[in-house]
């Protein structure tokens, strides 16, 4: 992976496959401090977004970050930072948790745990938050376990949609492993570690692969024999896709500032666990009930809600959209917003949306906006 820099916005990261991208007529769009494919030429995010829906897409997602926690009591000392309890799954299994502010409970990032073995875990966080993360881990290790930061020493692409299974088949790479769990095949002599996970609600997988090798597994999935041919896939498709399907993305529907319980996250929270951190703050706050949540809204008439539009119930403002995006499944505008509990206590309530000055009527409703297929 290299940098490049682009006038006025200093120093980006570019992935292993940036000259493919390029290759394709890729728009590219500054994501995270990378410069990453938005869209690509002839396709665009509508069609890549059917893509995905109806058949494979294939998504360069390698900004993401990687980190590795090894050493005797790396579960256990991940477990005791980091919210969700892996003591709930076993070596082979993959999980979603949270890096929370220890005096806060505010989300630091969201993160994908690879449990490989007690002595052994793989980390992604999100691409601006890597750093953060590895410094916190790193000041609270115990001797003997060592983090490495290893963002650039891997590549991610995810193949999602209902034909992944059949392309990655045709690849002789494993597929047959239950949803959020991890096996290991081979490439053309490479080790791809394959994971049950994604981002968009359908059946999908996100391959690890080392960045030099990154460019022969992103061409053999294009290449690829399946019942349709694989779509490239840019970040905007890929935002459509996790819209629809309510998840969040930190540094809108999550923050520092935004807690697990107010984005309806604490499934992902060992609440049980004696620790990890953020949580007297978020005891506290599941006791007390929060003052915000995260709720979805469908849009009545033509609008799309976009993020920091304010919400406004009877004339008072109750909240503000974190999200929003012109669903190409639903064919109208949805959103997730941050919403007072006290104004909104059940959906179906209709509210306004301030859309550049004209109050549009939306819909509250609990996400997903259309149907999972992950499993």
């Amino acid at each position: 992976m290299s940098e490049v820099t682009l006038t006025g916005s200093g120093p980006l990261r570019r992935s292993p496959l940036h000259d493919r991208h390029a290759a394709l007529g890729a728009k590219f769009a500054a994501f995270g401090g990378w410069e990453m494919p938005l869209e690509y030429a002839g396709g665009g995010v509508l069609r890549e977004h059917e893509s995905v829906r109806r058949a494979v897409g294939v998504f360069d997602v390698s900004h993401l970050g990687k980190a590795r926690i090894t050493g005797p009591g790396a579960v256990g000392f991940v477990n005791s930072c980091l919210s969700n309890d892996l003591d709930r799954i076993g070596a082979g299994a993959a999980q979603y948790t949270l890096c929370c502010d220890e005096v806060t409970g505010g989300v630091v990032d969201d993160i994908i745990a690879y449990r490989h073995a007690d002595d052994h875990v793989f980390l992604i966080p999100n691409a601006a938050n890597t750093t953060e993360v590895v410094r916190r881990l790193r000041d609270a290790a115990p001797g003997g376990v060592t983090v490495t930061d290893e963002h650039t020493g891997y590549a991610v692409l995810a193949v999602q949609g209902p034909a992944a299974v059949a392309l990655l088949d045709g690849l002789g790479l494993p597929t047959g492993h239950p949803y959020m769990s991890l096996a290991v095949g081979r490439l053309g002599g490479t080790e791809v570690v394959v994971c049950r996970t994604g981002y968009t609600g359908e059946h999908g997988y996100e391959l690890v692969v080392p960045a030099d090798h990154a460019a022969q597994v992103w061409d053999a999935l294009l290449a690829g024999r399946a019942p349709v041919a694989a779509q490239a896939c840019g970040l905007g498709a890929r935002d459509t896709l996790r819209t629809e399907m309510g998840y969040a993305l930190h540094g809108q529907d999550l923050s520092p500032q935004i807690t697990p319980v107010q984005a309806r996250l604490g499934w992902a929270v060992g609440w049980r666990k004696p620790q990890f951190w953020g949580r007297a703050a978020l005891l506290a706050e599941k006791t007390a009930g929060p003052a915000r949540l995260l709720w979805g809204l469908r849009a009545v008439q033509r609008a799309i809600p976009r993020p920091g539009m304010p919400v406004l119930l009877d004339d008072c403002r109750i909240g503000e959209v974190t999200s929003g995006t012109f669903s190409p499944t639903r064919k109208a505008g949805i959103g997730l917003a941050l919403l007072d509990t006290a104004a909104v206590t059940a959906e179906g309530v209709e509210v306004q949306v301030d859309v550049r000055g004209r109050l549009a009527p939306m819909q509250v409703v609990r996400p997903p906006f259309v149907p999972s297929s992950v499993r």
